[in-house]
């Protein structure tokens, strides 16, 4: 059959349709049975609805369970005896659900999906195929499950909900996609597969608080004016956390003050005191207190520092006067030795190497207000991401993770063709690529050496060649962008959609003569200027400046997805000398025989 060639196209299913919502797996939806293979043929009663396990495929029809979530062919599965039992079209499943079930391991989720089947060739199914991916990774975890040979449902059967074995070991605060899949896989390829995306639980969700350092913030804060002095009064976090270090920021008068907060014991204490001095009066003050944690949750409060007030009261006696100055004078050189101790100390302090407090210094002449994104669209902008694969699966790993950290920290929605593979392989390459051309907001094009390659289908690579698709594609789909931005100019029409961009590894002449005309951008240097293009906001203003956190060069490691991304940059631009030196040692031994 023709569909068994075309479904070795198959590495991983990926969600086509996002739904973030979890909702609860019905109490009543059928589980799956322990049975083998050979009862599933036989067609035995006690063999309704089973799990096939990767070593009784391996075992009964030959082949490995490693080679993806391949749909496997019908007939291999439950025997070619009857061959009519695997010709019928079924469609895809409806009311997909996910729920999160009880997992001991803190750092991971573990989830159950449930379904039911549709009613259109509800006779003719014989199973199910559910996958869950990461966003941003290639693993997937699947599971088949198969009715027995003898079993036919009838449109009764569609109201019933079927269920999945559990999938343990899910990151926890990461987006996954489920497919659940109708078997047999049908002929003419249309609707027989249901998607979506959904997240899993935050640490502080599953844990609870107590048990997340970076995500326990201060609930009760209070605020006192004490004459010239702001008592500020939290609670701690639970001793069990460990937490001893805290600190608080606040913003006024053009001015940043940071105060460092060290609890000498965490014993018989559930809230902390400290003041804030030598704060201006009249002036209004936004602060911000968090546990000194990496990624710590920061909870905002506001301070507006009035004029104390001075009291009338009676006039002292001499004989307090007296006292008074000679205790001030006993005092007087002790306190200006620990003044002057405690300002170098300070000073100290603020020139150590806290990146936080270096940045807010750099730019504290520059006027700091509030910029919000244009309203005018009621979805975040769609941006297509193409690129060339036959740079190597480390280049294309870059590509994957860029597209990832932007979708997440870039209020994004991204469309790559590694996360829509059942699509792909549904419409054909192009027919893929200029849909979503069509579609998108935005078309951002990843620029290096390969792109600027003619393939050669005779030349022998040694890269993955799952990717080779891609590299013969790329060509004709620069081409393509390249007529619409070269048209858009000669009309003088807006060409804002079509962008260029390149690693910081490769060079800016690697970009291709077509898309010169293109705005084009370096990453991750000019990530806040790819937002700025996204959604339409300048980054400079007279006398302002739009500061955007966890995007900027400096800053976008500080999250998990930035990390990742750095460390995929690092890696492709080391593959990628690797492979340029291969070449020209190649070419020296050309020269020299």
């Amino acid at each position: 059959m023709s569909w068994r060639s075309t479904l070795t196209l198959y590495l991983l299913l990926v969600a086509s349709q996002p739904l973030w919502a979890q909702t609860e797996v019905p109490v009543s939806a059928v589980a799956p049975q322990n049975c083998s293979l050979d009862c599933i043929r036989q067609g035995r009663p006690e063999c309704e609805y089973c799990r096939v396990t990767g070593d009784d495929i391996k075992k009964k029809v030959g082949l490995s369970s490693n080679h993806g979530c391949i749909p496997w062919p019908c007939l291999e599965l439950l025997g070619d005896e009857d061959p009519s039992i695997c010709e019928h079209y079924v469609q895809a499943p409806d009311d997909v659900k996910v729920e999160f079930v009880r997992e001991p391991n803190p750092k991971s989720d573990t989830v159950i999906v449930s379904w039911k089947p549709s009613h259109y060739g509800i006779a003719f199914l014989r199973g199910f195929q559910v996958s869950v991916q990461a966003l941003g990774g290639t693993a997937v975890a699947c599971q088949l499950l198969l009715f027995s040979r003898n079993v036919s449902l009838s449109a009764a059967n569609a109201q019933t909900f079927y269920k999945s074995d559990p999938f343990p070991g899910l990151s926890l605060g990461s987006q996954y996609a489920v497919t659940v899949m109708a078997l047999p896989v049908p002929e003419q390829w249309d609707k027989f597969y249901q998607s979506f995306y959904f997240s899993t639980r935050s640490c502080a969700e599953k844990n609870g608080l107590e048990q997340c350092k970076r995500d326990w913030y201060p609930q009760h804060i209070e605020v006192q004016q004490d004459g010239s002095v702001v008592i500020v009064t939290f609670n701690l976090a639970p001793p069990i956390m460990g937490i001893r270090r805290y600190f608080c920021l606040c913003h006024g008068d053009g001015k940043v003050k940071y105060t460092d907060i060290v609890l000498d014991s965490l014993e018989n204490k559930t809230h902390h005191s400290f003041q804030l001095s030598d704060l201006r009066e009249g002036t209004n003050y936004t602060c911000v207190i968090a546990a000194k944690e990496v990624d710590a949750v920061r909870k905002r409060f506001k301070i507006s520092f009035q004029k104390a007030e001075i009291l009338p009261s009676a006039p002292p006696s001499l004989a307090v006067v007296l006292a008074v100055c000679l205790a001030l004078v006993a005092v007087f050189g002790v306190l200006l030795t620990a003044l002057m101790c405690w300002r170098s100390k300070v000073y100290r302090k603020k020139l150590e190497g806290n990146p936080e407090i270096d940045t807010l210094y750099e730019e504290k002449d520059t006027l700091k207000e509030a910029v919000v994104l244009p309203g005018n669209r009621a979805t975040p902008p769609r941006l297509l991401i193409c690129y060339s694969g036959y740079d190597g699966a480390a280049h294309v790993k870059a590509v994957m993770k860029l597209g990832a950290f932007i979708q997440q920290h870039m209020a994004t929605h991204v469309c790559l063709d590694l996360w829509d593979y059942l699509s792909v392989a549904e419409e054909g390459v192009m027919a893929w690529y200029c849909r979503q051309i069509r579609e998108s907001d935005f078309v951002l094009v990843i620029c290096s050496p390969g792109l600027r390659q003619r393939y050669d289908p005779d030349v022998t690579h040694n890269d993955n060649v799952d990717l080779m698709w891609n590299a013969c594609s790329c060509e004709a789909i620069v081409h393509l962008i390249g007529e619409v931005v070269g048209g858009a100019k000669a009309r003088g029409e807006d060409m804002s959609k079509y962008m260029a961009a390149v690693f910081n590894y490769c060079e800016e002449t690697d970009i291709p003569t077509e898309l010169r005309l293109a705005a084009h951008y370096t990453v991750p240097r000019d990530l806040p200027l790819l937002f700025s293009h996204l959604h339409g906001v300048a980054l400079h203003r007279p006398g302002s400046y739009l500061k955007i956190n966890n995007i900027t060069e400096e800053g976008y490691t500080g999250v998990p997805m930035g990390a990742a991304l750095h460390l995929a940059i690092q890696e492709a631009g080391a593959a990628l000398n690797g492979k340029q030196q291969q070449m020209e040692e190649l070419n020296c031994g050309r020269v020299y025989a």
